[in-house]
């Protein structure tokens, strides 16, 4: 486990305890706490009280968005990945393929899922949002759990219905006209 070399915040959310990252004026890690060495001391700052605030607003429902500099630490490919994954609104879902697609990846599913699960600013930059084509939840660094928590509290789980419903509709009428074919 690495100790943050930046200031960094530690702050308890219904999902548990994070740890915050802060490297030169941007938020560069937003972790949970056990993914981090116990001995970490805090070195707090105006963004990271900010960035406290703002997540105690999102987890009361009172946010929507978020409004602060961030600079994760990635590969190039992360990186394109995760401000894909920025573009995904509020009580909205995108898929791993639709990511893909969006970064001109079409073919890079699983690498698209690879980025989620490494993405270092969880919450603020959404993995969260972003299910397998089926409707299927995909997975979640945190935990399915948390998942669940996240779309429910952002009233994305809707979202996810519908996209689940709409490809079985999709599925049933390409079946109905191979039959037709036939």
């Amino acid at each position: 486990m690495k100790t943050p070399p930046g200031n960094f915040v530690r702050h308890s959310t219904p999902l548990g305890e994070i740890v915050m990252e802060e490297r030169e004026g941007k938020i560069s890690r937003l972790l949970f706490a056990n993914e981090f060495s116990p001995s970490v001391c805090e070195k707090n700052s105006a963004l990271l009280a900010n960035a406290c605030r703002q997540l105690d607003e999102y987890f009361s429902g009172a946010r929507k968005e978020f409004s602060l500099p961030l600079a994760p630490s990635g590969t190039p490919f992360q990186k394109r990945i995760w401000d894909e994954l920025e573009k995904i609104p509020f009580g909205e879902t995108a898929s791993y393929k639709g990511i893909a697609a969006r970064a001109g990846l079409a073919n890079a599913v699983r690498a698209v899922g690879s980025a989620c699960g490494k993405n270092p600013i969880l919450f603020l930059i959404p993995c969260h949002r972003v299910i397998s084509a089926s409707g299927a939840l995909g997975g979640f660094r945190a935990g399915l759990d948390a998942k669940k928590f996240l779309l429910k509290l952002e009233n994305a789980t809707e979202t996810r219905e519908k996209l689940a419903k709409s490809l079985r509709s999709r599925s049933a009428k390409s079946s109905l006209s191979a039959t037709c074919r036939q």
